[in-house]
């Protein structure tokens, strides 16, 4: 089939240019002064401090968090290490931190950051105690781990090919050192495999996930120094992570059985089921002395349970509002564990033997968390989260996402908050695709059962809307494929669309960026079997003319390098053909996960001042 716009898949194509020109313009008169009232309050929110990740070392603890106007890495309660102010100085343009590994030792220091927002970045490695650059690997890597005389780490290749001659995109495992790089692990693996490096918490022992997509897991295991002498010591179909290597036991969280989520544990040709599938999933598992601190999923929010290293349910501990609790790292001594909630931007936990708070960020005022369900177009009862303040005006803003095995469990919105206080409501809805119930959660809303994404979706908003609210519907990359596919099919279920760095057109997906490493997710579009499929419900190619859509908010960033921008624009110039009060909001200095602190900001703040205007 012939494609009107496929012309705008280039990018520097003059009329690209100025479309995003004109169009950012537009928007720009459509929401008026109000986003230029609005922001003061989001950046106020949105810079808060807030700490993104900690790492535990024999100096002391290193954390990254996001402050104002920048983003540090720094001793927990002492010096900064990396400011990505002083690295936008280095390179003249914004710069994203997007992580850091650390020495146990706590004398070197891998961190990773992008420039102008793109997912592709520089790696340095740091001397901690002279500040002396070991090395720098473009473009950006992940998974260093750190051993006496050099690291591991993994390297994706979106562009050419990897050393043993597979075509971009593929994953390999190398070695560096003062000698240079060797590739060591992942020799003939195709696209859509990746993997993960972990070292067991007693240093001796490599735990090696290579995993299909979001799938299959295969796990491997051997002598940290000897990448020759790994070995594959358990394979699912279903998505699978080791924990730790105990006494020569290796203790898994795999998602085999109903997809709930159970411990095993692996000792030579046995494998040894130590905390068995419940009728909620175990989300994560963590190791210290002899006992097990796991994470479980209660409808989208989490608790934390205690077991002994056979099994046995020791103690549960649960939070005070909803939340969603996830642990950091640990030493096998202590764990330290981030919790979040939407009026809780994070607390930062230490448990060893019980839960002690290091720091905390919390958000004053009225506000309850309440929860209630829906009930999809099969019968399966959906979900959801409704963040309410002093006033109700029957205004909502619903997130969804439904996809890859991801969970929305409760996280901090900045730009939600004004809207409770102005008497507005903020809802999330936990939707199949993603893990709030364990893998046949995700498996019924992956493929050829999608539809039964944006049916559970067009449940919670039409609940919604016979409560009597006003409804604006946002998502985000997948979420943006959620919210323009329930826009073409029901678009009576909403009164506002918020359709952010989307997947949109299903037939292309696979052929822009590293889209095609989504195929096991969506299937293939080259597959006739899976293009029926996936033809029946593409958002690009099921816009009616005939139909009316509400108020629509289409956005997205230029340097956006995972999710194709063509993706937005192609979507926008159809839907803006039909006579849709459609709008686009092109950022330029920003990629798929954002770019300079402001700059994000202003981004939210757009989406505030668009809801608040198309809901009034």
């Amino acid at each position: 089939m012939e494609d009107p716009y496929a012309w705008m898949e280039n990018l520097q194509d003059e009329r690209v240019l100025k479309l995003v020109e004109e169009e950012n313009k537009r928007f720009r008169g459509f929401v008026g002064d109000l986003s230029d009232e609005l922001f003061p309050e989001v950046w106020g929110l949105y810079s808060i401090p807030i700490l993104r990740s900690a790492m535990l070392t024999e100096k002391g603890t290193i954390a990254m968090y996001r402050e104002k106007d920048r983003q540090i890495i720094r001793w927990l309660g002492g010096d900064v290490i990396i400011d990505s102010k002083e690295l936008e100085e280095e390179v003249n343009d914004q710069v994203l931190l997007q992580g850091f590994t650390v020495d146990k030792t706590g004398k070197r220091l891998s961190y990773s950051f992008s420039i102008g927002g793109a997912d592709e970045g520089i790696t340095r490695i740091i001397d901690l105690e002279s500040g002396e650059l070991i090395d720098e690997l473009k473009p950006s890597v992940w998974n260093v781990t750190f051993l006496k005389n050099g690291y591991y780490f993994s390297r994706f290749y979106r562009h050419g090919e990897t050393p043993d001659g597979v075509k971009a995109p593929a994953v390999r495992l190398f070695w560096g050192d003062e000698n240079g790089e060797r590739m060591v692990f992942g020799k003939g693996l195709g696209s859509g495999y990746f993997m993960g490096l972990r070292r067991s918490t007693d240093g001796k022992w490599a735990m090696l996930t290579v995993t299909f997509g979001w799938n299959k897991a295969d796990i491997y295991i051997g002598p940290i120094e000897a990448p020759d002498l790994w070995e594959k010591v358990y394979s699912a179909e279903v998505p699978a992570e080791p924990i730790d290597v105990i006494n020569g036991r290796l203790y898994v969280l795999t998602r085999e059985g109903k997809g709930l989520g159970k411990v095993v544990a692996i000792e030579g040709e046995k494998t040894i089921e130590v905390i068995p599938e419940s009728e909620f999933p175990l989300e994560w598992a963590v190791i210290l002395d002899d006992k097990i601190l796991a994470g479980r999923l209660v409808h989208a929010s989490h608790r934390i349970e205690v077991y002994s290293l056979e099994g046995e349910k020791i103690s549960e501990l649960g939070f005070e509002l909803p939340g969603s609790v996830y642990p950091l790292d640990s030493d096998g001594k202590k764990v330290l564990l981030r919790y979040e909630s939407f009026t809780v931007p994070y607390r930062l936990y230490e448990f060893k033997g019980e839960l002690r708070l290091v720091e905390k960020q919390e958000i004053e005022g009225e506000f309850a968390v309440e929860e209630d369900f829906a009930v999809s177009r099969d019968g399966t009862k959906i979900h959801y989260f409704h963040v309410k303040g002093k006033d109700d005006n029957k205004k909502v803003w619903v997130f969804g996402y439904g996809g890859f095995n991801i969970s929305l469990t409760p996280r901090f919105f900045p730009q939600a908050i004004p809207f409770i206080r102005r008497g507005g409501t903020f809802a999330m809805a936990n939707l199949r695709g993603g893990s709030e119930y364990g893998e046949e959660w995700h498996r019924a809303g992956m493929r050829e059962n999608k539809q039964n994404v944006f049916d559970d979706f067009i449940a919670v908003l039409g609940k919604l809307k016979e409560k009597g609210y006003n409804v604006a519907a946002w998502g985000r990359s997948n979420g943006g494929l959620l919210v323009s596919a329930t826009l073409t099919q029901r678009p009576d279920v909403m009164d506002a669309a918020l359709i952010g760095y989307p997947v949109i057109d299903m037939m292309r997906f696979h052929k822009l960026y590293i889209g095609s490493v989504w195929v096991p997710e969506y299937g293939n579009p080259d597959d006739p079997k899976d293009r029926e499929f996936l033809l029946k419900y593409s958002p690009y190619h099921n816009i009616d003319p005939n139909k009316r859509y509400p108020p629509t908010l289409i956005y997205t960033g230029l340097h956006d390098d995972r999710v194709h921008p063509a993706h937005a624009l192609k979507f926008f110039m159809k839907l803006k053909e039909t006579g849709a009060p459609v709008y686009l909001r092109v950022e330029t200095k920003s990629g798929h996960m954002g770019a300079s602190p402001e700059t994000r900001a202003r981004e939210l703040t757009d989406l505030l001042a668009f809801v608040i205007k198309a809901l009034s």
